[in-house]
């Protein structure tokens, strides 16, 4: 049965001055990667690191497409060395960070794989349900792991912010964490969002406004509309990149 992918992409600066968060997708006849970026560094710094992880992350997979799990981590280490490259010029690029989730399919195989680093976060929803996520490199999410939290203890913990890892550094490496291959199903949905998003919705919402979205699109903005509700005073940029797996009897295409 072939796949047809439906994106819709969603990116505010909320409350914050300008927007330090990057996306954007890329795909050919088999492959299509998405990938979202949330900068840090201030004064102007953390956009141009989003930036240059999607630029270093589109170039690198359309040069080489493939979900190879040892691949993906090239083409984020290869990111992490770009931004440090960028931050030799000093001034307000020389502290600047970034997280980055991406999600690498291979339409031939239906299958994913996803990448990350830092707290920008990829899901799988199946049947009305969270299948996956990925786990935040983060200070509450360690304590999380050793019992001392519960997840929604955790989205509203005073140091949730408290990153562990991010591209822009060389000592210590940046921990990148990547995927099995997950096998895709008619009627997945794939969502890629930075803590903006995920924060203050958490993972309840994410699958109420689902579960009440005919497509995409409504999803999509449904987000956008419970983020302006809920966010408090200049809170931080949001970025959400939602993919939608329908059945195509004809032809495997991507709608963009």
């Amino acid at each position: 049965m072939d796949f047809e992918i439906e994106i819709v992409t969603l990116s505010k600066q909320g409350g914050r001055d300008y927007n330090e968060d990057a996306f954007g997708h890329w795909n050919d006849e088999r492959h299509v990667l998405c990938v979202v970026a949330d900068g840090a560094g201030g004064h102007g710094g953390g956009d141009v690191a989003s930036t240059v992880i999607r630029r270093s992350v589109l170039d690198g997979f359309a040069a080489r497409p493939g979900i190879d799990a040892g691949a993906l981590r090239q083409l984020l280490e290869r990111a992490n060395l770009d931004v440090v490259a960028r931050q030799a010029e000093g001034g307000k690029l020389a502290a600047m960070r970034s997280t980055v989730v991406l999600a690498a399919i291979d339409l031939q195989a239906q299958q994913v794989t996803f990448a990350h680093s830092g707290d920008s976060r990829a899901y799988l929803f199946r049947h009305g349900a969270v299948a996956r996520r990925t786990i935040d490199h983060s200070l509450v999410q360690q304590m999380v792991a050793g019992g001392m939290l519960d997840e929604e203890g955790a989205r509203l913990h005073p140091q949730r912010n408290m990153l562990l890892s991010a591209l822009g550094s060389v000592d210590p490496a940046p921990e990148i964490a990547v995927s099995e291959r997950i096998v895709l199903q008619v009627g997945d949905v794939l969502l890629l969002c930075t803590d903006g998003l995920w924060e203050p919705l958490g993972d309840a919402s994410l699958l109420d406004t689902l579960r009440s979205s005919r497509d995409a699109s409504q999803w999509v903005e449904k987000l956008d509309a419970q983020v302006k509700a809920r966010a408090k005073p200049g809170h931080d940029n949001y970025t959400a990149l939602a993919l939608w797996v329908h059945e195509d009897d004809e032809t495997t295409r991507l709608m963009i």
